[in-house]
C-alpha cells in the first residue's frame, strides 16, 4: 500500500471532500488524522470507515483558524504518531454555491472577504506553521492545499470565496519556494463544482447541467474525483512537482 507507515493530516475531514480524501489515504494503508471542528459523531464515522478500508485513523477536534487549537493538535500528533508526512488543508469557511442567491460585488461587504480569507489563507497558514517541525522530521513531506478552478475561470462570480482561494494559490507558491530547500513540497488541487457536498447543495440542477455541457468529460466531480489527485501530489510519483495547481474539473479549465 502506497501510504503504509505514513501519517496524514486532513483538515475539515468529517464530511464531503475531506472525508473522501481521508478514506482514500486509509485505503492505501495510511494513518489518517481526521480533523474536525464540531461534529465529533461525523468524524468518528469517518475514522471507522478508514479502519474498515485497512488504514488507521484518529479524530482530533481543532478550529484551524485558532493558533492555540492547532498547536494543541500538533502536540497530540507528535505524541501519538511521532511524525507527520502529509498535510491536506481542506477546511474552509462555510459557503453556499447558490448562483441565484449569491451576493453581487456591490452587495458584498468587505467583512465577507475577511471571513473567507480566515477560512482559506489564515487556516492554511496556521496549520502549515504549526505542523512544520513535524514535517521537517522526515524527508519528502508534502502539503496539499484545496483551491478552486474559479480562480482561473470564474464561471459564476463568487467574489469573496474566489478571491480568498486566489490568495491561497499565491500563498502556496511562496510556501513552495520557501520550503523546497527543506525537502517539503507544496501544491494545490483546484476542483470545480463537487457534488454531493453541503456547499453545493444549493446549486440548482439547471446550473449543473450548464456546467456539464461546458465540461469536456460531461459530468460534475464527486469527492472521490478530488481524492485521487491529492494522493498523487502526496506520493513519490510527484516527487519533483512543487508550486503547482492541478485543476480537477473534467477539462473545464485547461491551463
Amino acid at each position: 500500500m502506497k501510504f503504509r507507515d505514513r501519517v496524514i493530516l486532513v483538515t475539515g475531514a468529517s464530511r464531503g471532500i475531506g472525508a473522501a480524501i481521508a478514506q482514500a489515504f486509509a485505503a492505501e494503508g495510511g494513518l489518517v488524522i481526521v480533523n474536525y471542528r464540531e461534529n465529533a459523531q461525523a468524524a468518528e464515522a469517518v475514522v471507522a470507515e478508514c479502519r474498515q478500508l485497512g488504514g488507521e485513523a484518529l479524530a482530533i477536534a481543532a478550529d484551524v483558524t485558532s493558533p492555540e487549537a492547532v498547536a494543541a493538535m500538533a502536540e497530540q500528533i507528535g505524541q501519538e504518531a511521532g511524525r507527520l508526512d502529509v498535510v491536506v488543508n481542506n477546511a474552509f469557511a462555510p459557503y453556499r454555491f447558490d448562483p441565484d442567491q449569491r451576493a453581487r460585488f456591490w452587495e458584498t461587504p468587505w467583512e465577507a472577504y475577511g471571513r473567507q480569507f480566515e477560512g482559506a489563507v489564515k487556516a492554511t497558514y496556521t496549520v502549515s506553521l504549526a505542523m512544520l517541525p513535524l514535517l521537517e522530521r522526515r524527508g519528502g513531506a508534502s502539503i496539499i492545499n484545496i483551491a478552486s478552478d474559479l480562480v482561473t475561470r470564474p464561471s459564476i462570480p463568487y467574489h469573496d470565496y474566489t478571491t480568498a482561494k486566489a490568495a491561497l494559490v499565491g500563498f502556496s507558491r511562496n510556501l513552495a519556494a520557501e520550503l523546497g530547500p527543506l525537502g517539503i513540497r507544496v501544491n494545490c488541487v483546484a476542483p470545480g463544482l463537487v457534488c454531493p457536498t453541503d456547499a453545493s447543495a444549493a446549486t440548482k440542477e439547471e446550473v449543473r447541467e450548464t456546467l456539464i455541457a461546458a465540461t469536456p468529460l460531461r459530468r460534475i466531480a464527486t469527492p472521490t474525483d478530488v481524492a485521487g489527485p491529492v494522493l498523487f501530489l502526496a506520493s513519490e510519483w510527484s516527487g519533483f512537482i512543487t508550486g503547482q495547481t492541478l485543476h480537477v474539473d473534467g477539462g473545464l479549465v485547461m491551463a
